[in-house]
């Protein structure tokens, strides 16, 4: 008996343990059929004409997958952030920025070649708080995302384009893209995930460059059974426009995953 319930022990711990790394490699997924909430914290210095301007970014991103019958889901990805800007030539502002919503049609199952993939619109809202803080302009896009899992590897790209159609007409028109390409790796019995990955952004109208790369270290826990993880890691900016950050930057957060 007690060989038994040992052994029915280890087998629940194992399977856990499973479940938890299976978790985190659909973390690494942008259009895996998951709940989650990740709060991810973003400072970066050196900012204005002086370089003694900082910003502070909480970006609180949600995404809800919604299946649309047998073969696709639909998964929803919102980023509302939240500024703190210290020390600019303006002063200081803090608020609420432009929200980006962003659809995802992905097949529920992975092609042939195993590549996952999904595409669809995006759109960009006007809710700034400050004129600072955003465009106060309207914006649509395609966006689209391609990766591919295999063992402990994920390698994928994130790219979107956004053009302004309406907003405030004394603002600048909105004509940029985003370019993420991003590889993780996963270690499956520590649960622990490197990720790192570029944030490209080109601003078509000004012919501006912003490029932060980041290097992240994460790890899946689980405290009175609610799963999430905490992440930490470094940024530094290859490229930004006049006034933008520049240098070594930081990157933490937690993620609240909600499995089915």
């Amino acid at each position: 008996m007690t060989l038994a319930v040992v052994s029915a022990i280890s087998v629940t711990a194992q399977e856990t343990g499973n479940d938890e790394a299976e978790l985190a490699m659909k973390l690494s997924n942008p259009v895996a059929a998951l709940i989650s909430v990740p709060f991810q914290y973003n400072y970066d210095a050196d900012m204005g004409p002086d370089d003694k301007g900082s910003r502070s970014l909480l970006n609180i991103q949600p995404v809800i997958p919604i299946s649309l019958g047998e073969d696709w889901n639909v998964i929803s990805r919102t980023i509302v952030p939240l500024v703190d800007m210290k020390d600019m030539p303006y002063g200081d502002k803090s608020g609420v920025g432009d929200v980006l919503q962003s659809l995802f049609f992905s097949p529920k199952k992975p092609t042939a070649n195993g590549i996952i993939w999904g595409a669809g619109p995006a759109l960009l809202f006007p809710t700034a708080t400050d004129d600072v803080l955003g465009g106060q302009k309207w914006g649509a896009g395609p966006t689209a995302v391609a990766l591919k899992q295999t063992g402990p590897w994920t390698f994928g790209f994130l790219a979107n384009h956004i053009w302004s159609y309406a907003g405030e007409s004394d603002r600048d028109d909105i004509n940029a893209t985003y370019a993420q390409p991003f590889a993780t790796y996963l270690f499956k019995t520590t649960k622990t995930t490197i990720g790192l990955n570029t944030e490209t952004s080109y601003d078509w109208d000004a012919d501006t460059w912003s490029v932060p790369v980041n290097l992240t270290i994460a790890q899946m826990l689980k405290i009175h059974g609610q799963m999430f993880q905490v992440f930490a890691g470094s940024r530094f900016w290859l490229d930004s426009p006049d006034g933008g950050p520049e240098g070594f930057g930081v990157r933490a957060g937690i993620t609240l995953l909600f499995p089915k």
